[in-house]
């Protein structure tokens, strides 16, 4: 055998070593971050629920998901533990570096323009009579479609036969 024809089987020996590796790796965190788990972690099973570590045993957790509701996972069911900023942020919608009020963005924009309305040509536009944009009276629209259908039918050459539309 030539080198050309081992070099395919290299290549992919050593991508499946990386992947391995890669593979490992993350397993290797994520068994870390379960075993930093204590009570009162706030966390996110691969299910997506949120609840706080109540107890830490070998295999399992139980976790607090609310008053009077305790769960017991599987170790490996934990997807993540949250900071405290970020459970309470996530669960509680308790932002931990509230900004002054100033950054506030307002409900509605009015309060964003310095400007008096009436000096504005919007305000001076919305004085004039309102256009109408909708259709016509059902008794008017029906005439005047009827009549416009006449007309385009007699300006429009009639049919032969042997005549086509094709271009």
């Amino acid at each position: 055998m030539n080198a050309f024809t081992l070099l395919p089987f290299i290549v992919l020996i050593a991508a499946m070593f990386l992947m391995t590796r890669s593979a490992k790796k993350k397993q290797q965190q994520a068994a870390s971050m379960r075993n930093e788990m204590q009570p009162g972690s706030g966390v996110r099973t691969i299910g997506g629920m949120y609840a706080t570590v109540k107890e830490v045993n070998e295999d399992t957790v139980l976790l607090d998901a609310g008053p009077g509701v305790d769960l017991l996972f599987a170790k490996n069911a934990i997807g993540a533990v949250l900071t405290d900023d970020e459970y309470n942020r996530i669960v509680h919608g308790i932002e931990h570096d509230l900004k002054s009020d100033a950054d506030i963005v307002p409900d509605d924009a009015s309060s964003l323009t310095e400007t008096d309305e009436s000096d504005s040509p919007a305000a001076a536009a919305s004085d004039d009579k309102a256009v109408d944009l909708g259709k016509k009276d059902a008794d008017e629209d029906g005439t005047d479609a009827a009549e416009a259908a006449e007309a385009k039918a007699d300006d429009e050459p009639k049919k032969t036969d042997g005549d086509s539309d094709a271009k």
